[in-house]
């Protein structure tokens, strides 16, 4: 019970600190470290990564969340200073339709992805464009210089459809339930909302766990 009670009033203390950060408090008041089973979940069973030789750090979103739009800027900082031995993936989620996950991987196997997620978020969530059809995401394509036809060969390949039925497996064996969440090295899930919405702290978090696998080796 007092264990409870301590990590309650850590908790307490935690939100705190985010009340102040958000006037301006630096993160280095994080340093002490942070709460398995509050800031971070640990898996059951650990997810086998893809890079055995880098620390996998995954972020499970969907084109269709507005909080995975307010995410996309803090954590594009955050991964331009990766460290050689962390590599990132971003990991799109079938969450109420395939459509937009469709759109996902057939820009990134056209490697234009990440060139165009900020338009694809502005489409969306604040030109009113759904981009839940083929036509609309060839108009989409056209408008920011991708030839439709080309985008039209990949949004139907085989290789698409691969990468959104692992997409899928992966959303699954982290037991994702939400977006954005971020998913480190097959062990650890955490998330904004598990850290009181804040952004900055959710990927203080990440880099938390990334040094806690870099330990372990």
């Amino acid at each position: 019970m007092r264990e409870a009670n301590l990590n309650v009033k850590r908790r307490q203390l935690g939100l705190g600190l985010l009340g102040l950060s958000a006037l301006g408090a630096c993160p280095a008041a994080w340093a002490q470290g942070f709460d398995e089973g509050i800031d971070y979940r640990v898996l059951r069973q650990a997810v086998a990564t893809a890079s055995a030789d880098k620390i996998e750090v995954l972020e499970f979103f969907w084109y269709g969340c507005p909080h995975c739009k307010s995410f996309e800027g803090p954590l594009a900082s955050w991964k331009a200073s990766l460290a050689k031995d962390v590599v990132f993936r971003k990991v799109h989620v079938p969450f109420r339709e395939e459509t937009h996950q469709r759109l996902f991987y057939s820009l990134e196997s056209m490697g234009i992805a990440e060139r165009l997620a900020s338009k694809i978020f502005e489409a969306i969530h604040v030109e009113r464009k759904p981009l839940l059809s083929l036509e609309d995401q060839k108009r989409f394509a056209k408008a920011n210089g991708v030839d439709p036809a080309r985008y039209e060969k990949a949004w139907m390949s085989f290789s698409v459809q691969s990468q959104m039925k692992r997409a899928n497996a992966l959303m699954q064996a982290y037991r994702i339930d939400g977006v954005p969440q971020l998913a480190v090295n097959g062990r650890y899930v955490t998330s904004p909302s598990m850290v009181g919405g804040h952004h900055q702290r959710a990927l203080a978090v990440v880099d938390y766990l990334v040094n806690k696998e870099r330990k372990a080796g």
